[in-house]
């Protein structure tokens, strides 16, 4: 889902132009009230070929629909559409006719996992390596930091994302599908917030001009 943009998202909110940063938030979480709406309120037909599973197949679906405007929106709008951005709904329509196809919600709630696993051992790697491919990825650089503090910030964010992995597949395990979406909003949207935030005071001792700290706060979500 694009939720698990979030902790993307919430760095890229703080290189973000204030006026885009609402955009990027309907663009990013926009898909996944859609589909929270369509599996809590569609009255799913008495007929429907998928019994019980239904909601979540009617969510899926809208989600999907929903995701690929998203991302239409995202270049129509902001000009551009982001690497993780374009993986990410990649990922959404790919995942989502799984669900749909076989009748399976695993699917669905795997998708997080692969994404933060992919991206996370990624930007290791490339911390490994002495590249920082978050900034690389962003397509957009944090005005005034420097090289080192890249590294850092991708590293740091690599091993936030493989953590987030961990936890999306703990709650698939011990929550309800309706519990585990709802999480995507509760936990993952704060704890992103929370690290991004965190990792100010290490980007401003490297660099970061002080007009893109007011912006990051102002920006970032309560937020995926």
């Amino acid at each position: 889902m694009t939720e698990e943009n979030t902790a993307v998202d919430a760095i890229e909110a703080a290189s973000a132009k204030p006026k885009a940063g609402w955009l990027n938030m309907l663009v990013d979480y926009g898909p996944l009230i859609i589909f929270l709406t369509v599996f809590k309120l569609y009255p799913v037909p008495a007929d429907s070929q998928f019994g019980d599973i239904a909601p979540v197949i009617y969510g899926t679906i809208a989600f999907m629909v929903a995701a690929v405007i998203a991302l239409g929106f995202s270049k129509f709008k902001l000009g551009h559409v982001s690497p993780m951005l374009m993986l990410s709904t990649a990922l959404i329509v790919g995942f989502g006719a799984l669900t749909v196809f076989f009748g399976d919600p695993r699917f669905v709630q795997l998708k997080p996992t692969i994404i933060y696993g992919f991206f996370g051992v990624m930007l290791l790697g490339g911390f490994v390596m002495g590249k920082a491919l978050l900034k690389i990825l962003l397509e957009a650089a944090f005005e005034g930091v420097d090289e080192q503090g890249w590294l850092k910030i991708s590293r740091n964010f690599g091993i936030f994302f493989l953590a987030l992995a961990g936890l999306n597949e703990a709650l698939v395990a011990y929550m309800s599908f309706e519990g585990w979406l709802w999480a995507k909003i509760w936990v993952f949207m704060p704890l992103s917030l929370i690290f991004t935030m965190l990792n100010l005071p290490m980007l401003l001792k490297h660099g970061l001009d002080i007009g893109q700290e007011g912006d990051a706060a102002e920006n970032a979500p309560p937020r995926p």
